[in-house]
């Protein structure tokens, strides 16, 4: 079974957004990290040191191969990261290896007999 890791970093308000797209795409969960910082083109604004700019939200999502493109696709629309400046950005990794799936297995094999 080949696993592909996709990492979205988006702001807050859109995270529920791209994982609902991603679980559409046959994601079967997602963890959350929340506030994160990241920096585009331009420096964020800053008052006194403090920034000004919205907090980021880290979801990543293990999934099969045979997915990863879809589902990276549905978050790029969900999350409207070519419309909206600063939307945010999601990519893909191998994975070589993974364990501690047993719960989600059942679906991701039900999900690979359909790719099938």
């Amino acid at each position: 079974m080949r696993l592909k890791l996709i990492v979205a970093l988006v702001s807050d308000d859109k995270t529920d957004v791209v994982v609902d797209a991603a679980r559409a795409g046959g994601a079967t969960g997602a963890t959350i990290i929340t506030s994160v910082r990241g920096e585009g083109l331009r420096p964020g604004k800053t008052f006194f040191g403090l920034s000004l700019e919205g907090m980021r939200d880290m979801v990543l999502f293990l999934v099969l191969e045979t997915r990863a493109r879809d589902i990276l696709e549905r978050i790029h629309n969900a999350a409207r990261f070519d419309t909206e400046h600063g939307a945010g950005i999601a990519f893909q990794l191998d994975i070589e290896d993974a364990v501690g799936l047993g719960t989600q297995l059942p679906a991701i094999l039900q999900e690979l007999e359909y790719d099938l």
